[in-house]
């Protein structure tokens, strides 16, 4: 996410310690490097760290701002004065890739509000953001959402009260962080993906750029947990946002890449010359052997887990049912779906889920039904009760947006010119809300009404530099989203955050 444990070791780092690990040994030969959460536990830790060091010197760095009465009782605590620095290294979110940022927390709401040690948490996550990128910016947030406003309020008050150090270079076009809810659009969340980061995430899970294979079929030991990191991993990088079907064809060019590369049993090594160079040439050797396997295994299980959930089928449904209106034809592919002895119970309900998003006021909404046959499939009762509560969280009554409908004429016109030409990809037909969303604002077109200010000022120029937040958590074919909106508008910066990055499961 920031550093491999192998590029802390060529900082001539050699020991990972938690401070709340309490039986470590004393070692005064070391210096200590602390890197903390400015949080009432930890400066504890550190003050009874402190009262009793087991290192020469601490250096002391916190990912947030840090209280003047924490920094008093801290110097208390060092009588030995063995603290040769203390500093804020706003750093207190997780860097998920180039342009996308995690505050990794779940379940932000009591009822409809923010429970209030979430909204503390999220607030000091975006404002070490904002420090980070030495960003002071203008706010907007979704009207329809009391959450998104609340967070804009509690974001203003810690720029208005550390107004120093909010106190940047002023650009001739001031930063704009735009505040979004997840339940205006509950779609994107429940689709199955087809780029290679999102599919990974959708079906293996992704936590801080670890893959858990254990559960894999037959999985060698040193393949139970792989990292996927595009700082680390050039295949990754390079192929992180295409589609399932390229990636197959790109793995069997690394491999054949691999088998062109790979040493002879037989290679003589009769010179020195030559035993150097395949010294010089092993590790390299070696680090694509690991990338070759990595990424053969995950690909092979994704493909395992494709045929055996029957996802092609399921998938094209989903499409239907995020993208088209045909109520009838999308009810009659549901049913056949769950009456699928392959689809699982996730899928079964996912399906419902997004049934009961898209027809909820149809005027032969056949939900009863569905959730009947959910009930006759032996579907558990946890899945079933989602749906209602998919529908009370993100459904008509509560979004801002109108999520399936074109706003106008010209994109009325436009549907109908992506219906003649055809869809190139069944499985890519959405386009996430946000993706209109941030046009518009990118044009200028935002409308206040629906995505007011915070405070009396507003933007008169076209936004540069956006961030924007999603309260419920932002998913990765948004991130796909706002990396080609990056591509496409080259004068525009856009970062994109949420409180958690979303699967179905979560």
């Amino acid at each position: 996410v920031v550093y491999t444990q192998s590029e802390i070791l060529q900082k001539e780092v050699y020991l990972f310690e938690r401070i709340d690990s309490g039986n470590r040994e004393a070692m005064k030969h070391l210096k200590a490097l602390c890197f903390l959460r400015p949080t009432k536990e930890n400066v504890e830790f550190l003050i009874q760290e402190l009262r009793r060091p087991k290192y020469s010197i601490y250096f002391i760095y916190f990912s947030n701002l840090i209280s003047k009465s924490d920094i008093k009782s801290l110097a208390e605590a060092d009588e030995q004065e063995v603290v040769a620095e203390v500093q804020e290294f706003y750093g207190d979110y997780i860097a998920v890739n180039p342009h996308v940022f995690s505050l990794n927390l779940l379940g932000c709401y009591q009822g409809r509000s923010w429970d209030a040690a979430q909204l503390a948490r999220t607030t000091q996550g975006l404002t070490a953001l904002l420090l980070s990128l030495k960003k002071c910016p203008m706010i907007r947030y979704q009207l329809s959402s009391e959450p998104a406003k609340r967070l804009a309020e509690c974001v203003k008050q810690v720029i208005t009260k550390e107004y120093e150090l909010f106190d940047f270079r002023r650009t001739e076009v001031p930063p704009l962080l735009l505040i979004l809810d997840r339940s205006d659009d509950a779609i994107t969340p429940l689709l199955n993906q087809w780029t290679y980061q999102a599919m990974v995430h959708e079906l293996l899970g992704i936590n801080n750029n670890r893959i858990d294979l254990s559960r894999v079929p037959g999985i060698s030991k040193d393949l139970r947990e792989v990292v996927l990191s595009a700082e680390n991993d050039e295949f990754y990088a390079n192929n992180m946002y295409l589609n399932f079907a390229e990636i197959g064809t790109n793995i069997k060019n690394l491999m054949e890449d691999f088998q062109r590369r790979k040493p002879k049993e037989q290679q003589k090594l009769e010179s020195i010359a030559d035993m150097k160079a395949f010294v010089e040439n092993y590790p390299q050797f070696k680090k694509m052997s690991g990338t070759v396997s990595k990424h053969v295994t995950v690909v092979g299980e994704l493909s395992r887990l494709v045929g055996e959930r029957n996802l092609l089928e399921v998938s094209e449904v989903e499409q239907e049912l995020a993208c088209q209106s045909d109520h009838s034809a999308a009810l009659q592919n549901v049913r056949r779906l769950l009456q699928n002895p392959k689809v699982t119970e996730l899928d079964a309900a996912r399906l419902v889920m997004l049934y009961a998003l898209r027809y909820e006021r149809h005027s032969s909404n056949s939900l009863p039904g569905l959730m009947a046959e959910l009930r006759t499939r032996g579907v558990a009762d946890r899945y079933r009760k989602l749906v209602s509560a998919v529908v009370e969280y993100g459904g008509k009554r509560v979004r801002g947006s109108d999520l399936f409908s074109p706003k106008d004429a010209v994109a009325i016109t436009k549907q109908f010119l992506k219906g003649l030409k055809g869809v190139e990809n069944v499985y890519t037909q959405h386009q996430p809300l946000l993706h209109e969303t941030l046009d518009q604002l990118i044009k200028g077109k935002l409308k206040d009404s629906q995505y007011p200010y915070l405070g009396p000022s507003t933007l008169r120029d076209r936004p540069q530099d956006i961030i924007v937040f999603i309260i419920g958590g932002a998913t990765y074919e948004e991130a796909l989203t706002v990396y080609n909106l990056n591509r496409t508008n080259p004068g525009v910066r856009i970062v994109l955050g949420g409180t958690t990055i979303h699967n179905t499961k979560r």
